[in-house]
């Protein structure tokens, strides 16, 4: 029973051949203060881990070992994949399945061999890794493998990635380490500045979801946010709207759309022509903010439309190499590669 995973700096899908998506949790780990050992028998994973992010009494530590798209911390990356290798494989017996994960394109072969060494010691049999544009291309049913440029913009929570794709190859790709996460860090930093008020990364997302947006609405947002007052130190809640949150995201946008022009102005002429009839596709948790789409547009002067289901992309895309596994292996990075 084979794998493909998309192990993401916020979450982790698993999908199975002939079964699609089977898990989808995020990638976080409870673990016991100062050890790797991760709370109730190694089970304080995902769901259940991000329940305590930042509540977390000092006995316990809530890790993401994630960190921009790349392994922060490896034991428990490895505790973190065996528990969902486990988990979809059901308990039964010694399962080595062969794996496909996506990793960010623009990682360096040490940060690659870390992702193959740790799956390899939390139970699969081989693994292969494959760049996450291109697997977010074959996941969005792009013409990927057609003489024709296929572009795709994936902002994920720790890393984004610009690619334009063609004859089933990167052309030109850029990934920067700048996501979601820098969205919500973005928002927690106006909150301190302007009210003095500290809050969480859990609510900061809140507010980002709630009413984030990076272009102007139609109709303007405000929501209550509590958190610690940085001057009393006591609780205190406060009513924020969206104009303000707009503000405060410019930055991390602002380099997402320069990493997209600079990306299509190291295009091939004929590869550049082509977009201007396929357009950009977007995906991944960052496209959901309100009005990516439309700033990207009016960057670019292309069509941006998002993918069906941006969230789940990368991990479909992963499916399909499964499926292609011996079409395709030649041209994945896999643990025989030269290091054994």
């Amino acid at each position: 029973m084979d794998m493909g995973i998309d192990l993401g700096t916020c979450t982790t899908l698993v999908c199975v051949r002939d079964k699609g998506i089977v898990l989808n949790e995020p990638s976080v780990v409870a673990v016991r203060k100062g050890t790797n050992i991760v709370l109730n028998n190694g089970e304080a994973v995902g769901l259940v881990a991000r329940e305590m992010l930042g509540k977390t009494p000092g006995s316990i530590s809530a890790i993401r070992p994630l960190k921009d798209g790349v392994i922060s911390d490896f034991e428990i990356t490895e505790a973190m994949l065996g528990y969902f290798i486990r988990k979809v494989h059901g308990r039964g017996g010694l399962v080595r399945p062969r794996v496909v994960i996506a990793v960010p394109s623009g990682i360096t072969a040490v940060e690659r061999r870390a992702v193959i060494d740790s799956a390899e010691r939390a139970g699969a049999r081989k693994v292969y890794l494959v760049d996450e544009p291109m697997a977010a291309g074959i996941g969005a049913e792009l013409p990927i493998t057609d003489p024709t440029a296929s572009m795709i913009v994936d902002i994920g929570g720790g890393t984004s990635e610009v690619a334009i794709m063609s004859l089933a190859d990167i052309a030109t790709s850029e990934s920067i380490r700048i996501g979601g996460d820098d969205m919500d860090e973005a928002v927690i930093s106006h909150l301190k500045k302007t009210y003095n008020l500290l809050i969480g990364e859990m609510s900061a997302e809140k507010v980002k979801i709630q009413i984030g947006s990076a272009a102007p609405l139609e109709e303007e947002l405000t929501m209550e946010v509590a958190g610690r007052d940085t001057i009393s130190g006591l609780p205190r809640k406060i009513v924020i709207t969206s104009e303000e949150i707009r503000e405060s995201l410019r930055d991390p946008i602002a380099t997402i759309i320069d990493t997209v022009t600079a990306t299509l102005e190291k295009a091939e002429p004929e590869l550049a022509a082509d977009l201007i009839e396929n357009g950009v596709h977007i995906c991944g948790g960052g496209s959901l903010l309100r009005g990516m789409d439309t700033v990207l547009a009016n960057a670019t002067g292309l069509n941006v439309r998002r993918v069906e289901d941006p969230l789940s992309c990368v991990a479909r895309g992963t499916s399909v190499y499964l499926e292609n596994l011996e079409l395709w292996k030649d041209t994945m990075d896999h643990n025989e590669y030269g290091w054994e």
